[in-house]
């Protein structure tokens, strides 16, 4: 059987716009306590504008409150495992631990799973800030 979150990602590709790329993604994130909530990919003439699947749905879900996470599913409308893009995996990060379960759909019962860490190592996070504050700025 075809995972839930999988399922979800999949339903939310029939909502994205891509007049452009006619390339569609959906993405299901779950919180801690097993809300889900679901984006897609929203396209823009002006292509820096757009709106990726996996930023729409945290979006969706820190406007509601919340603020942990412990899955995401990610499927494009030609099932080929796409991954979240660097911007998206920077915006997961600020959210989620390097060890959130990041699941990629390859179509039929196939899925491909990473960790977010894996995606996105070294990541720039609050410490990174934290840091840059405390070091001293040359002169």
């Amino acid at each position: 059987m075809t995972d839930e979150l999988i399922q979800a990602a999949r339903s939310a590709l029939d909502a994205a716009y891509v007049p452009y790329s006619d390339y569609t993604v959906g993405a299901a994130l779950r919180t801690a306590d097993g809300t889900v909530f679901t984006g897609c990919n929203v396209e823009n003439a002006n292509y820096s504008n757009s709106l990726h699947a996996e930023e729409v749905a945290v979006a969706g879900a820190v406007k509601s409150g919340y603020r942990e996470f412990d899955r995401l599913a990610v499927s494009s409308g030609v099932r080929d495992g796409v991954t979240p893009c660097g911007m998206c995996r920077q915006t997961l990060a600020e959210f989620c631990a390097d060890d959130l379960p990041v699941v990629c759909d390859e179509g039929g019962e196939s899925t491909t799973t990473y960790t977010l860490g894996e995606l996105l190592p070294a990541t720039i996070g609050p410490e990174t800030l934290e840091s840059a504050e405390r070091s001293e700025k040359p002169d």
